[in-house]
């Protein structure tokens, strides 16, 4: 366990780096652009539609979730593998490493346990039925991403941090030591194993209560190895950084974009079907595999809507789409077209109960 001046100095380096970042302004990080958390336009509408929209927000039927752990005890054949465990949670594996993203195992995306957005499915396989990590990439600091229970299991098993600047504070509290914590700013790189991870920028904000907005930082993230190079977009918005992130580090093996929890009105922070598409592209293209959707009900739009407009607007672009369902472990490179797995759901079918 970290005594107090161990945490005192991890803190204190920790404001220190925050304040020397170019992002930080005043008490707090900030975005490029001048864009901020806020709605845009006239919100009247917004709450037309909360009331009395009529979407489907949540699944008819339960979910199809497959069990992924005797796909696991094979090596993948291309060295890259990517499993699906939810919302923008995913195991990759990534040249004889493995990497989980955002994860978040929890019942409910919520600071408190009785309330708040509640998963349409289980979690694949139980947190403890994972397989040895080499790292766990936190792209920010909200409930949706960054789970305090699942952290707090995971920091049992001592296992490396990745993280932006500021989110290490949590990392901490939920009981992860600060000698596997690495905090990134933008554009900065850390190594563990074979495995490289770039904090890149993003378009978003910060903040898991009252009085702490943006005083963690936000980011994207380059993945990548000798023979492999993936993009993860954590949370964002369209920014035209997405150009000097392709610049610098793409073509990309795999683009994974959030998709889910769009609406106009938050059009500056959230992507959706259409910009990630524009993302995709500025990006240098690459398979596009969509995530932060099917999760929770988080947004206004039907639960499928946002993979459904993706597909559409995809097939007319000829942007080639990369669809597991939940629990699904696959290698991009083996997969040709989109399999449209959310489509049957509310159909007959039978479940299968996932082994004790």
């Amino acid at each position: 366990m970290p005594t107090v001046s161990d945490s005192a100095r991890s803190a204190g380096l920790r404001l220190e780096r925050s304040r020397a970042s170019r992002q930080f302004e005043g008490k707090g990080f900030r975005n490029t652009a001048p864009v901020g958390p806020g709605l845009q336009g006239n919100p009247l509408p917004l709450l037309g539609e909360y009331f009395f929209g009529g979407t489907q927000r949540t699944p008819p039927a339960p979910l199809p979730v497959d069990d992924p752990r005797g796909t696991w005890a094979r090596a993948p054949d291309t060295g890259l593998r990517v499993t699906w465990l939810g919302h923008s949670t995913m195991l990759l594996e990534v040249d004889g490493a493995r990497v989980l993203t955002d994860p978040v195992f929890g019942d409910r995306a919520s600071p408190v346990s009785f309330a708040g957005p509640r998963r349409f499915h289980a979690t694949p396989v139980a947190l403890d039925a994972l397989p040895d990590l080499d790292a766990v990439l936190v792209s920010h600091d909200h409930y949706d991403h960054l789970c305090r229970s699942t952290i707090a299991a995971l920091a049992k098993r001592r296992v490396p941090f990745v993280t932006a600047l500021g989110v290490g504070r949590h990392l901490e509290a939920f009981g992860v030591a600060p000698e596997l914590i690495t905090e990134l700013d933008w554009w900065e790189e850390h190594r563990v194993g074979p495995v490289a991870f770039r904090a890149a920028p993003s378009q978003h904000f910060s903040g898991r209560g009252l009085g702490d907005r943006n005083t963690t930082l936000w980011a994207s993230w380059v993945i990548s190895t000798d023979k492999h190079r993936l993009f993860f977009s954590g949370d964002t918005g369209l920014t035209t950084e997405f150009e000097e992130i392709g610049r610098r580090h793409g073509p990309f093996d795999l683009v994974m974009m959030e998709v889910g929890a769009f609406h106009p009105s938050w059009a500056g922070i959230h992507l959706g079907p259409e910009n990630a598409l524009k993302a995709h592209a500025m990006l240098g293209g690459g398979p596009l595999m969509p995530v932060h959707w099917g999760t929770f009900n988080l947004a206004l739009h039907a639960w499928d809507e946002p993979v459904e407009t993706l597909v559409r607007l995809a097939t007319e672009q000829q942007v080639r789409l990369f669809t597991p369902g939940l629990g699904r472990s696959l290698e991009p490179s083996r997969v040709e077209g989109v399999t449209p797995w959310w489509r049957d759901v509310g159909e007959p079918r039978l479940v299968p109960r996932l082994a004790p």
